[in-house]
């Protein structure tokens, strides 16, 4: 067995890499399988596993013997399974649960999109293009409903997870409105709503997925009459007059989309609005392998990137921003705090 202290040799090392599609296969088939959720806190056996999910025993042995090698999962000396640390994660109802994300890092586009990577980095362009016909939000929405679906869900477990966070980190005891752009559900307001008992917010994304706002901020809802839920898009046009402006993981399109939303935030804000970017960084992250993973695949399907701590200031700069202060939120996440001149 491989461990830390008997590290595999190069040539082994580079055959684990290029078969790594099948550990996202893997963790794919698994997490639809649901066999995360159906292995409790003790250890099961392939055959009482395979029956919880309706599946057959012999290759659920095999995938769960694949995802052990990884340490998703183990396989005790008895031959059953047990979950690890990491394999718990799978599961809907664990409340740091990363199911959804690891769903949204292998729909089926993305197996049509990795093939096409050097294409995307001859070019500088995203592949999502070519392979149909539109670009890939359209794509998305209007011929990948499920796949969109399971992206809103990504998006709000990770809103979900690093809200308080945002929350937390974020002085607002001057201001009188804020509006989260391309909020999603709205998790971020809602903490920032609870904190500031006298704060009135607004929450701008695509129709589609501001129909599915948390209710809290729906009519009917106890910070209804605090907050505003606007359907748009912020690189055609930000209708929403704020005090402050949050923007979270969205500024990974292509240089013209981002400047096209800088610019309108600027224009809805006037002199003297406050516009805080939220982002992950490839230069300031303790998992640089997953965060230059999303990189890649940003490429391929907008032809974006994660930012680099200069690329952002660059941005930002570009767009006619004053930056006040660059400070961590969290290990994985940076805020970059301006403010527009007059």
């Amino acid at each position: 067995m491989t461990t830390a202290q008997t590290a595999p040799p190069p040539s082994m090392r580079l055959r684990e890499l290029a078969f790594a599609a099948a550990c996202a296969a893997a963790l794919r088939a698994a997490a639809r399988l649901g066999v995360p959720d159906a292995l409790g806190d003790r250890p099961m056996t392939a055959e009482d596993l395979a029956a919880a999910v309706k599946a057959e025993a012999r290759p659920l042995r095999r995938l769960l013997r694949t995802l052990s090698c990884y340490g998703v999962f183990a396989e005790l000396p008895d031959g059953t399974f047990a979950h690890t640390d990491v394999s718990r994660l799978l599961r809907e109802d664990d409340p740091n649960s990363l199911r959804a994300i690891s769903l949204w890092c292998t729909e089926p586009w993305t197996w049509d999109a990795w093939p096409r990577l050097d294409e995307a980095v001859r070019t500088g362009r995203n592949v999502v293009e070519d392979l149909y016909g539109k670009e890939f939000f359209p794509y998305l929405n209007e011929d990948a409903p499920e796949s969109a679906d399971v992206f809103n869900r990504a998006m709000t477990t990770s809103s979900v997870q690093s809200a308080r966070d945002v929350a937390d980190f974020l002085d607002l005891s001057g201001s009188a409105s804020v509006a989260d752009l391309g909020g999603g559900q709205g998790h971020v307001l809602v903490s920032l709503l609870d904190k500031y008992p006298s704060l009135h917010g607004s929450l701008l994304d695509l129709p589609r997925v501001v129909e599915n706002a948390l209710p809290r901020l729906r009519p009917g809802g106890d910070l209804a009459e605090r907050a505003r839920v606007v359907p748009g898009d912020v690189r055609v046009a930000v209708p929403v007059a704020a005090e402050v402006y949050i923007i979270k993981n969205i500024l990974e399109w292509d240089d013209d989309s981002t400047a096209r939303t800088l610019g309108n935030v600027r224009a809805a804000g006037g002199p003297g609005a406050r516009v805080v970017v939220i982002e992950n960084l490839v230069d300031e992250s303790p998992s640089m392998r997953f965060s230059t993973a999303m990189d890649l695949l940003l490429l391929l399907n907008v032809g974006g990137a994660k930012h680099t701590t200069d690329s952002m200031v660059g941005r930002l700069t570009q767009a006619g921003l004053v930056i006040d202060d660059i400070r961590p939120v969290n290990p994985y996440l940076h805020a970059f705090d301006c403010h527009v001149p007059a």
